[in-house]
């Protein structure tokens, strides 16, 4: 093979696959900071998006390309349709990436030929390989998928693998789009490639799956086990539908399993070398970032990230815990980055304290953005006397991961009691400069700030989600607020902390509609008409 034959190559497609999650849409400097971490993550290739699905995707897979495709930095991946509109599309965007690669799909079940397509199984055959070879005259490095391919006919996938293979395609991937198969057959299906495409050796074997029935992580390790060397993953395994693939869980899973996973991939099954090229303690803070920034939470529950995965409540765990954690414990939480809840700042701290905890803690921020969320800290160690890491965390995310402020909440104020009619008055500051006052009554102080609010931003929408999470234990706990709006089918989310769990939430709401009305800008930039708007 033309590959790392003992090494897994972890695709990450966050912010193209993941980003197609309800709710899930990002800017472009929300792209490029989730870039970033994924390049200091270590994967090997960051798929950044579908550059002719919008100009916005083409200008956030550019800027990717440039600032984080550099030459020690992962490869930077684009997706595009077999078409040559897509495919250039991708070529030009890619161009500033040191590393580059088009990944190219047709789909290949007769279902989706004969109701999606409308192409005959020649069609398509000759259409591949066509758009492999065009894709190769704007890189080398060339991917190429059968959409579809856990419903497809295996013996049409083979001819068809075997002739993108020859047209140039340097990895094949092997989606389970719709998260249909089970391990058995998806590591039949892989065997089968191996055995059955006579070029296979001059390819990198891919997988792709969602999850489903809630297989997708199982399909993939028994794909490692037959011959897969890429494994296509979005952290927090988000994604259409019920998601990817989670890149934590296969990380860790071949982590914590390599004696098991080692044979397989040629080696000795006593080796300790890693099955890949992540750095674990870079997965706690990549899973956080990612999800403050979709506004898409974490269940507690949630193997490897999860609040609760390294919570032990029952007496005989805890007590097995406290004498040796390989009791109860297969992995060490330091190992994916999770510290201890330690206090390392009070009200005291300076500025370049503060600075060196939160480089420390994986965080670089720009003198403006170091300046606002000093502020924040200075405001909340007067009101805490034992601030975390998690306090930090919660600080830095909230003041400078935010959409830009169109919308500002410059005064929210709330009267509620067991024998009070709930009245909220809230100031906005809008977009054009003007500060705007007015109070609403609802069911409860949340409901009356966001009435209120909607009297004041008037753009139409429908809250769908709001969930409020504490960041620390204790009463005085940071309080992590996260909400999702619907408006015309698109969902928008917005998020906040506060020690305030009102003006958290007041926060959170502006945040969203300030992603709603964003869009809303640019679609009548795109298209006059909607003006009205």
């Amino acid at each position: 093979m033309n590959n790392q034959d003992d090494r897994i190559i972890i695709f990450d497609t966050t912010l193209r696959d993941g980003e197609q999650s309800p709710g899930a849409t990002l800017n472009g400097d929300e792209k490029l900071a989730i870039a970033r971490a994924l390049a200091r993550l270590g994967v090997d290739v960051i798929e950044a998006g579908f550059p002719r699905a919008s100009r916005g995707d083409f200008d956030a897979v550019q800027r990717i390309a440039a600032e984080v495709g550099t030459e020690n930095g992962p490869t930077i991946c684009g997706l595009a349709r077999a078409t040559k509109g897509d495919i250039e599309a991708a070529g030009n965007a890619l161009k500033p990436a040191f590393k580059n690669r088009i990944h190219t799909f047709i789909a290949t079940s007769d279902i989706h030929l004969e109701y999606k397509l409308r192409k005959s199984r020649k069609d398509v055959l000759a259409i591949a390989p066509e758009m492999v070879a065009y894709a190769k005259t704007f890189t080398n490095d060339v991917e190429f998928s059968p959409e579809d391919a856990g419903r497809s006919d295996p013996e049409f996938l083979y001819q068809i693998l075997e002739a993108v293979i020859d047209a140039g395609a340097t990895t094949v991937n092997i989606p389970d789009t719709v998260g249909y198969t089970t391990p058995a057959e998806f590591g039949t299906l892989i065997k089968g490639i191996k055995e059955n495409v006579p070029n296979i050796d001059r390819a990198i074997i891919s997988v792709h799956g969602h999850n489903d029935l809630g297989l997708a992580v199982a399909n993939f390790l028994e794909a490692v086990k037959n011959g897969a060397r890429q494994l296509e993953c979005t952290i927090n395994g988000i994604g259409e539908r019920a998601g990817n693939a989670a890149l934590e869980e296969l990380v860790m899973a071949l982590h914590v399993r390599r004696q098991y996973y080692n044979p397989f991939l040629g080696r000795p099954a006593d080796s300790e070398a890693p099955l890949t090229n992540i750095n674990t303690k870079e997965i706690y803070k990549t899973s956080r970032l990612v999800s403050n920034l979709t506004g898409l939470s974490v269940q507690a529950n949630k193997a490897i990230v999860g609040l609760n995965a390294f919570a032990h409540e029952s007496g005989i765990h805890q007590d097995g815990v406290l004498k040796n954690k390989l009791t109860y414990e297969i992995m060490d939480a330091q190992s994916i980055g999770l510290t201890d809840n330690q206090i390392i700042l009070g009200k005291h701290s300076g500025r370049n304290a503060f600075r060196t905890r939160l480089a420390e803690l994986g965080f670089d921020l720009s003198d403006n953005d170091l300046n606002k969320a000093f502020l924040r800290f200075k405001d909340l160690a007067d009101k805490k006397k034992e601030i975390t890491d998690w306090d930090l965390e919660a600080i830095v995310k909230d003041e400078t991961q935010q959409p830009p402020e169109l919308f500002r909440l410059e005064l929210v104020q709330v009267s509620c009691g067991d024998h009070a009619q709930p009245t909220a008055t809230i100031t906005i500051r809008t977009p054009g400069g003007k500060e705007l006052t007015d109070a609403a009554i609802g069911t409860g102080p949340v409901d009356a700030i966001y009435k209120a609010i909607n009297r004041v931003v008037q753009v139409p929408n429908e809250l769908i989600e709001y969930s409020v999470q504490s960041v620390t234990a204790g009463i005085d706990a940071i309080g992590e607020v996260t909400i999702r709006l619907r408006h015309e089918g698109r969902i928008y989310s917005g998020h906040a902390a506060n020690t305030d769990i009102v003006v958290a939430s007041a926060r959170a709401y502006i945040s969203a509609l300030n992603r709603l009305y964003a869009a809303l800008q640019e679609d009548v930039s795109a298209n006059p008409a909607k003006a009205s708007l």
